[in-house]
C-alpha cells in the first residue's frame, strides 16, 4: 500500500501517516552514514516528516540528522522538519520555554540541522515557572519572523493546551498546531479521552511518539531484555525498571496473546501495533523509530495491515488489553 497523507490538524500541511524519529538511535547508535541510509528508506517509501529535538544526544542527533539530508541532497519543499525545545543544558537560560530559551534554542537547531526555517517546533513539556503567554508570545514571534511555519506542545495537558489557545486569541498570537504525545495500546488516556474536546474545538493535530510502547509491543521482551536493545542501554534504567515492574510484566503477557492476533492476520505484532494507531482519525502521524534497516522497513509494511483492522479484530484487540469482553472501538 502506498504512503497516503493526512492533514495536521487544522492546517493545510499534509503529514505523511507514518514519520521518522531520531530519539535514542542518532547519535548514540549511528553516524551519518547509517542515518543517512535509515533517511533514505523512510523517504522513499514516502515518508516525509522527520522528528528531532534539542535534548536527544545533546544536539548530536540533530547535527546528524542535518548532514545526512544535506548529502541526500532533496529539495526543501519536499520534506518537513521538527525540532523541540526544553533542555538545552544545566545553566538555567538553557532550559525551559523563556523568551530567551526559545530564541537560542531555534536559532540553534536551525545550525544544527542545516536549514533556513523549521516545518514544526514543539515545547517538548511544560515550563510551570514560565508564564504561558511569554511562551505562546516567543512561539508566535517565531511564526513571524518564518524561522518556524507551526508551533505545538508535547505531553502538555489538554488544560495547558487549552490556556495556551486563549492565550492566542485574546492577544490575536499564533496559536498551537500540534500536541505530541505518547500513544500505543498501553498508554492511551491523553489520545482517546482528555483532548477529546480539543480535536473539534481547535482541530488540534497529533504526531504520537511510542507506537510500540518502547519497544513492548515488538515482543522482543518476552524473554528478559537481549543485548542491543533500548532498554540494555545507559541511560534507560528507567526505562528497564519501568519494564520490568508488575505493571511491566501484564503487559508483557497481553503482548503474547497480542502475538497471537497479529499471527491470524499474517502480520507481525509491531505492524499490527502501530496500523491500530492509524486507524484512530485524530492521529495526524505515527513517529516510527529504528535501530536497523530491516526494523524500519518491516514498520513501513504497517500501511498494509490498516485495511484488515475491522471491528471485529479492534474489538478482539480491545479485550486482550483492556481484559475484558470483546467490544467495538469507539475513538469518538
Amino acid at each position: 500500500m502506498e504512503m497516503q497523507y493526512r492533514r495536521l490538524g487544522g492546517s493545510g500541511l499534509q503529514l505523511s501517516e507514518l514519520s521518522f524519529g531520531s530519539w535514542v538511535s542518532f547519535g548514540t547508535q549511528f553516524g551519518v552514514n547509517e542515518a543517512r541510509e535509515l533517511l533514505a528508506i523512510a523517504y522513499d517509501h514516502g515518508v516525509n516528516f522527520f522528528d528531532n529535538a534539542e535534548v536527544y544526544s545533546e544536539g548530536k542527533s540533530e547535527e546528524i540528522m542535518g548532514e545526512a539530508i544535506q548529502n541526500l541532497g532533496w529539495r526543501r519543499d519536499s520534506f518537513c522538519l521538527s525540532s523541540k525545545v526544553f533542555w538545552g543544558g544545566e545553566k538555567p537560560t538553557q532550559s525551559g520555554l523563556s523568551r530567551k530559551h526559545i530564541h537560542d534554542a531555534c536559532n540553534a537547531a536551525l545550525k544544527r540541522l542545516r536549514v533556513d526555517y523549521l516545518d514544526l517546533y514543539f515545547c517538548h513539556r511544560p515550563d510551570l515557572q514560565t508564564p504561558v503567554e511569554e511562551t505562546v508570545r516567543a512561539m508566535s514571534d517565531l511564526v513571524r519572523q518564518g524561522k518556524i511555519l507551526y508551533w505545538g506542545t508535547s505531553e502538555w495537558t489538554a488544560q495547558a493546551i487549552t490556556e495556551a489557545f486563549g492565550v492566542a486569541r485574546q492577544f490575536n498570537l499564533e496559536p498551537p498546531t500540534m500536541e505530541q504525545p505518547e500513544y500505543n495500546l498501553f498508554h492511551r488516556e491523553k489520545i482517546e479521552a482528555e483532548f477529546l474536546p480539543l480535536y473539534d474545538r481547535y482541530k488540534l493535530g497529533t504526531t504520537i511518539w511510542s507506537p510500540l510502547a518502547s519497544g513492548i509491543l515488538t515482543g522482543k521482551y518476552s524473554r528478559g531484555i537481549p543485548s542491543g536493545s533500548r532498554m540494555s542501554l545507559p541511560g534507560y534504567e528507567w526505562l528497564r525498571k519501568k519494564m520490568e515492574s508488575p505493571e511491566g510484566q501484564i503487559k508483557i503477557e497481553k503482548t503474547e496473546k497480542l502475538q497471537n492476533v497479529a499471527k491470524r492476520l499474517e502480520t507481525t505484532l509491531p505492524e499490527m501495533a502501530i496500523a491500530w494507531c492509524l486507524k484512530n482519525p485524530n492521529v495526524s502521524t505515527v513517529i516510527l523509530g529504528a535501530s536497523k534497516k530491516e526494523q524500519l522497513v518491516q514498520n513501513l509494511k504497517a500501511l498494509d495491515v490498516v485495511p484488515r483492522l475491522n471491528e471485529e479484530v479492534l474489538a478482539e484487540i480491545e479485550a486482550i488489553v483492556a481484559n475484558r469482553p470483546a467490544t467495538p472501538v469507539d475513538w469518538k
